[in-house]
């Protein structure tokens, strides 16, 4: 601190000066000094390495992924590929719940670095995000009451068909919908709640993936379904932002997983049967 001399005319005006000079700095003080502020620590912390990764994902798809109500805790197939890549990538993990048509925005605004949800790489969505190599495949089947015997699509034609908001199943739906006088789409954020709108005759079908609607099938033995031909694109993949850093790493884990085996023992522990 620069000295004062101790003229007593200065008074108090001089003290005041000499306060607001050393508070201020100047040519004079240590560059070092003078440098050090919020800037540095705002690039220090820029140059730390993020060890969290946050997941998105729609809690409500088993055995992609849904919540243990026993632990509370959100488990599934996507979740233990989730787990595994993160892990050998050296990341910890966090995992968001939203509903399925949040998860693109919340991609894009960055509120997670990934999405793990079953979701199709369609050629919309690729528009908005990027894509993984697709790491399971599976086909879509139109549920109904077995009362009401439907036995094709051209069956839907004037019914009402249920379908999950913002899912590759709406685009399905959508699709029948200019083929079929008559078909009526409602669509509903939860996969549960489109079961539960079906067991109560408010709507007449559902398009559900085949491994989400085996435990529906399973739990509610009055519905039965039957398989839709597939066109376009199928199968999941793992969602990044547009230009992510994660993307390569990620499939060259997901490559690992296919080759040692490790995809197909959680292919088995999830879905029962072979590797499709």
């Amino acid at each position: 601190m620069k000295k004062i001399k101790n003229w007593m005319q200065l008074g108090v005006t001089s003290i005041l000066a000499v306060g607001l000079l050393a508070a201020c700095g100047t040519a004079e003080d240590t560059p070092e000094e003078a440098t050090t502020g919020a800037d540095d620590v705002e690039a220090e912390a820029g140059d730390e390495e993020k060890t969290v990764l946050v997941m998105g994902t729609s809690a409500d798809y088993p055995p992609y992924e849904s919540v243990d109500v026993t632990t509370g805790e959100i488990v599934g197939f996507d979740v233990d590929i989730a787990e595994y890549i993160t892990s050998e990538l050296g990341y910890e993990l966090e995992i968001q719940d939203m509903d399925f048509n949040g998860i693109i925005p919340a991609l894009q605004a960055g509120r997670v670095d990934f999405a793990l949800s079953g979701m199709t790489p369609t050629e919309e969505r690729k528009k908005s995000v990027d894509f993984s190599d697709v790491y399971y495949d599976a086909q879509n089947l139109v549920v109904f009451k077995e009362e009401d015997g439907l036995s094709s699509v051209e069956d839907l034609a004037g019914k009402t068909v249920g379908v999950q908001l913002a899912s590759i199943q709406e685009e399905a739906a959508v699709e029948l919908q200019e083929e079929l006088d008559g078909l009526t789409i409602e669509t509903r954020n939860r996969v549960p709640e489109l079961v539960q709108e079906l067991l109560a005759g408010r709507v007449d079908a559902l398009i559900i993936e085949d491994t989400v609607a085996a435990g529906h099938l399973e739990a509610n033995p009055g519905l039965v379904s039957f398989a839709i031909e597939s066109e376009g694109e199928t199968g999941s993949a793992i969602a990044f932002p547009k230009d992510s850093e994660l993307t390569e790493p990620f499939n060259e884990k997901l490559q690992e997983m296919m080759e040692d085996g490790t995809m197909e023992e959680l292919i088995l522990k999830w879905f029962g049967g072979e590797e499709q």
